[in-house]
């Protein structure tokens, strides 16, 4: 049998080819691919957390250990680390999150919408930059550009995954 390369595999290899190690998420089915791949890969750490802000500090610990993470989050998420992404400008680390958005296309919950709209003003306002991926080539493409601005340059950047390229939830 033979398994297709998704664009989501794209991305993983994308991150290993950037030398990133520590995967850290909140569960999410938009990220499920990616972090699954984590989970079953010897040479990667794939860590779960309890909320989003914890994988900044996370990414910061393992800059100082000589490391690189990448912080996998739902737009919902990137609410809750507003005040850890000060550390992101403040101790100019690099900084690298995938972002599936939510509040989009076939939305079906509207509480997902406000934050849907004000995430990449968040996200600039804390200084990160935000590049945004609406097709399965840009994603990996994406991924792997944000990997060496955040890592060669020292800055935060995050890639927004559209709900549309996500697809549609279903419940």
């Amino acid at each position: 049998m033979t398994v297709t390369q998704t664009w989501q595999d794209n991305v993983y290899d994308a991150l290993k080819a950037a030398g990133v190690g520590i995967v850290s998420y909140v569960p999410d089915a938009g990220h499920a691919r990616v972090i699954n791949r984590a989970i079953g890969d010897a040479e990667m750490e794939a860590v779960v957390l309890t909320t989003e802000e914890e994988g900044v500090a996370l990414a910061y610990g393992a800059w100082l250990g000589g490391g690189k993470a990448v912080l996998l989050m739902q737009s919902s998420g990137v609410g809750n680390c507003i005040n850890m992404l000060g550390l992101v400008q403040s101790c100019r680390f690099p900084f690298l999150a995938l972002v599936t958005m939510r509040g989009e296309w076939e939305e079906f919950n509207p509480w997902q919408e406000p934050m849907g709209r004000a995430v990449p003003a968040v996200l600039e306002a804390m200084a990160v930059d935000v590049r945004r991926a609406e097709t399965p080539e840009a994603a990996a493409t994406l991924t792997a550009q944000g990997a060496v601005d955040a890592f060669g340059q020292d800055r935060g950047v995050a890639v927004l995954f559209s709900q549309e390229l996500i697809g549609a939830k279903k419940w």
